[in-house]
């Protein structure tokens, strides 16, 4: 049996379209052998990887979130509100620990182990500025510190060192699949961003997509070492990290890079048969 490994990238709301990527396996009845991310991706990994399809991931975010359409304020709208909670002392402005709650009562996996397909999570050592990999042991504080953006959600400390998002390190953590995969698939969601009208940007832009300028740096840099068998980057515009509302804008703009993906693994799967 082929060994896929898919690595799952940072980007805040536009990590929305790995559940397009996740379908994409479903419908051509792939299951990865290992899955590997970094914030955003991490959360999409760790629900997928605990059983959930691509298809319930779509469903459950497409009813918990607020439809563009008609701006209904539904449950997710009102729980979103108690999810991020201000901080006024500590390194972050923000709290994540009840959004970690809330994403846990979806699954029943509490540790690596107990997930159906091994996963790989990304988090920065905030003092020593090296990559820190979990695969095993407790699920909950390490998708917590791997989310931790700087500066504005607190970091985690585990096993006495202050983690934070492992975009810092690994936006795209593709080279942390193991080396036995026979297929290795990249999925890039920093996405792009267009200046407004007056070309500056507010102080919270100017943090948030600083942070995505580096991602996008050290992906490039890495990509000049090694590279996956497939690397898919959708065309995701002006989505801020945060604007989970825009999910319906997120789907639309993912479906060509969708459309490649599968495009990809069916002429994969054809010459895999071939040379059986």
């Amino acid at each position: 049996m082929e060994k896929i490994g898919i690595a799952l990238g940072a980007g805040g709301a536009r990590g929305l379209a790995h559940i397009l990527m996740l379908e994409t396996l479903d419908e051509l009845g792939l299951k990865p052998a290992y899955v590997s991310g970094t914030s955003v991706g991490a959360i999409a990994g760790v629900l997928y990887c605990s059983g959930m399809t691509g298809k319930e991931l779509r469903e459950s975010f497409s009813e918990l979130i607020v439809s563009e359409r008609n701006r209904v304020t539904n449950i997710f709208n009102f729980k979103w509100l108690d999810f991020i909670v201000p901080q006024f002392e500590g390194a972050g402005l923000l709290k994540t620990e009840n959004f970690i709650k809330f994403l846990f009562k979806l699954i029943a996996a509490r540790t690596f182990e107990e997930l159906d397909i091994p996963l790989f999570v990304v988090t920065s050592n905030f003092w020593t500025r090296e990559e820190v990999v979990f695969k095993s042991g407790e699920l909950i504080s390490v998708i917590q510190a791997s989310i931790s953006l700087p500066g504005i959600f607190a970091p985690v400390l585990i096993n006495n060192e202050v983690l934070i998002d492992g975009g810092a390190v690994n936006p795209v953590p593709f080279d942390i699949l193991p080396n036995d995969c026979d297929l290795t698939i990249a999925i890039d969601v920093i996405g792009h961003r267009t200046a407004g009208p007056d070309l500056m940007p507010s102080l919270t832009e100017a943090v948030f997509n600083t942070f995505q300028i580096m991602e996008k740096s050290i992906t490039r840099q890495k990509l000049r070492v090694v590279c996956p068998d497939i690397y898919i980057e959708p065309y995701i515009s002006d989505v801020r990290v945060l604007e989970f509302h825009k999910a319906e804008h997120v789907f639309r703009q993912t479906q060509p890079a969708k459309d490649r993906l599968k495009r990809e693994l069916e002429e994969w799967l054809n010459r895999v048969d071939a040379a059986t």
